[in-house]
């Protein structure tokens, strides 16, 4: 891990909702939960990756978030992250999920820096 991996790090990513991003059993196509949770790993494994060496990336290890609105297909949506603490290898992100001024989201993320050489 590099010096730079520090509490306070921020990290943010629009995405546009599509419709395969929908749950197939609703009548209206929204974002899902799972794809919702897909979006914070993917922001919070990008902020951190920057600030690992070379040969070393995270993995998810726990989630807990709300799920407290929907985003309409079209909209965009906007994942907010925050690392608020490191122990050892393990990193706590505090995530955000907006569409516009709607609040979908409010949670925490955590990872686990690996050795990408390990998996295979």
């Amino acid at each position: 891990m590099k010096d730079s991996l520090q509490v306070g790090i921020t990290g943010s990513d629009t995405t546009t909702v599509t419709d395969d991003m929908s749950p197939p059993h609703l009548p209206v196509k929204v974002l899902s939960t799972p794809n919702m949770v897909q979006l914070i790993e993917a922001t919070c494994l990008m902020t951190a990756q920057q600030h690992l060496d070379d040969g070393e990336t995270t993995v998810g290890v726990h989630v807990c978030v709300s799920h407290a609105a929907a985003a309409m297909s079209g909209e965009d949506v906007e994942v907010g992250c925050e690392l608020a603490e490191i122990d050892r290898k393990r990193l706590v992100f505090n995530t955000t999920v907006t569409s516009g001024d709607k609040v979908l989201s409010e949670g925490t993320h955590q990872r686990f820096v690996v050795s990408a050489g390990s998996f295979g």
